[in-house]
Order: C-alpha cells, then sequence, then structure tokens
C-alpha cells in the first residue's frame, strides 16, 4: 500500500491556526503525511501578527533538498513567500526535481486589506511559479491584484489563459455566499453554504493544502477541489472557539479519537 505525501512550503504560525501549521492538521485530516519547508515564522495570535522573520535562501534551499532527496512529495502547497529570492529558491529547486501536483495559493493581500508581499515579490511569483503551478487559489483581493479584476469567472480565464495553470477563485470576500470558481480550460462552480462564524483563521491554508492532500492520493483536479470544499466546511461548521480574534478552524473534526472538548 502506498504511502501518500505531501509538502507545504510556506509561513509558520506560531498560534496554530494558519500557515504550516494548519497545513499539516490538513494533510493528516485528508490521509496523507505532511512535510514542511518553512519560508517565514511569524509571532501571531487569532488578534494579529506582531512580527516576521524570513528564512534566509541558504536555509531554504537546505530544507527542500532534505526533503526531495529523501521523501519525494506526490503534491506541493506554496503559501506564504514574502521575499523575491525565496521565490526564486522555490521555483528553482521545484524544476530540479521535477515536483507535481504544486497548488499555489497566492498569499498576497490580509483579511484587513493590507498588502503582505512587495511588488517585486508579486512580480516574480507570477514569473516563476505560477507556471509551474497546476492549479492557483486566489481570493477575490488576490485575484484583482493578479487579474485587474474581482469578476470570478473573467478573472480565472485570463489567469489560465495567461499562465497556464488552472485557477481556483474564491468566493466569500464581500459575497453572502460560499461559492468558488474552478477554470482549467473549461469553467465549473463549486457551490458551498456560508458559515455563520468569525472563527475563520487559516480558511485559505487550509482549502488550497485539502486540495493538495487529495491531489496526492490520486484525485483529478475537480473531485479534489470537491472533495476540499466538503472539508473545508466541516472544519468551519465545527469551530472550536478559540482565542479573542478570528479563532482557527477544527481540523481535526473527523478524527476518529477522542472529541477535542473530552
Amino acid at each position: 500500500m502506498k504511502n501518500h505525501c505531501a509538502l507545504t512550503i510556506a509561513g509558520s504560525d506560531s498560534s496554530g491556526g494558519a500557515g504550516i501549521q494548519a497545513d499539516l492538521k490538513t494533510f493528516l485530516a485528508n490521509g496523507v503525511y505532511g512535510m514542511s519547508a518553512i519560508t517565514t515564522l511569524t509571532a501571531q495570535n487569532t488578534l494579529g501578527v506582531r512580527s516576521v522573520q524570513n528564512s534566509t535562501p541558504e536555509f531554504l534551499a537546505d530544507q527542500l533538498d532534505a526533503i526531495f532527496e529523501d521523501i519525494f512529495p506526490d503534491a506541493v502547497k506554496i503559501g506564504m513567500v514574502s521575499s523575491a529570492n525565496l521565490i526564486e529558491v522555490i521555483a528553482a529547486k521545484l524544476k530540479f526535481y521535477g515536483a507535481k501536483n504544486i497548488v499555489v495559493d497566492p498569499v498576497m493581500i490580509a483579511t484587513s486589506g493590507a498588502k503582505l508581499i512587495d511588488d517585486a515579490a508579486i512580480n516574480t511569483l507570477k514569473a516563476k511559479l505560477f507556471p509551474l503551478a497546476k492549479i492557483l487559489t486566489p481570493n477575490l483581493p488576490e485575484l484583482k491584484t493578479i487579474a485587474a479584476t474581482d469578476e470570478m469567472e473573467r478573472g480565472a480565464k485570463k489567469i489560465f489563459d495567461e499562465y497556464g495553470c488552472a485557477v481556483l477563485a474564491k468566493g466569500g470576500h464581500g459575497h453572502n455566499d460560499a461559492n468558488d470558481y474552478l477554470f482549467d480550460g473549461a469553467g465549473k462552480w463549486f457551490y458551498g453554504r456560508r458559515i455563520d462564524t468569525q472563527n475563520t483563521h487559516g480558511t485559505g491554508c487550509t482549502l488550497s493544502s485539502a486540495i493538495a492532500a487529495n491531489l496526492a492520493k490520486g484525485y483529478d483536479l475537480k473531485i479534489s477541489v470537491g472533495r476540499a470544499k466538503s472539508y473545508l466546511t466541516g472544519a468551519l461548521s465545527t469551530g472550536l472557539n478559540l482565542g479573542r480574534g478570528s479563532g482557527p478552524l477544527n481540523h481535526g473534526f473527523n478524527l476518529r479519537g477522542a472529541d477535542f472538548n473530552d
């Protein structure tokens, strides 16, 4: 029996709700072995980010070499990368090792609306990582940054035409629904119910990681997106209500162990 593996290349969230912590929990909950290469250390909680410290390009390269030379991942999820130099390293290593099933969550805009990476890093992300991706998962502000429109069908097709990767344009920001639009040469809407909760910290990380986990197990793109969306709905609807701000999801809602509240 094959052991399926997935790698997250992203930032660390010290409060455990987003970043590599959310990714690794999502991988486990979706039945794959998770590995990580850390791009950024953050000191944060449910109320916000206090400080950030990037990995050096050399250390990130060592992390990626250590992973690919020993346990080759069946899928790769890329999250927050705030430096153009780090993006260059990631792209070079993914190409060198022939990585597959690459899911890029183009983390650019915070929930508050603040830009998380500068223009040079955005341009490098577009030029170096988008063409390697199997799928991008932008939210509406990120879609507008990349495609100069937040109209989901038009923006997703524009990115697909320019970079050759599938795009899942995520609804939710300013919408009264939770509908997402996938374009991979043909369009498909994924409809969902909006969960009335403030505990949404890490939703983007969780969805993209769940897609990667299902791709790692051999599901095709549309099925992987559908399964990931169902998992996210479950994790949101059984939220943990931790912290004094935007709390984390319940990533382990379907694990067969002791209940979180036991």
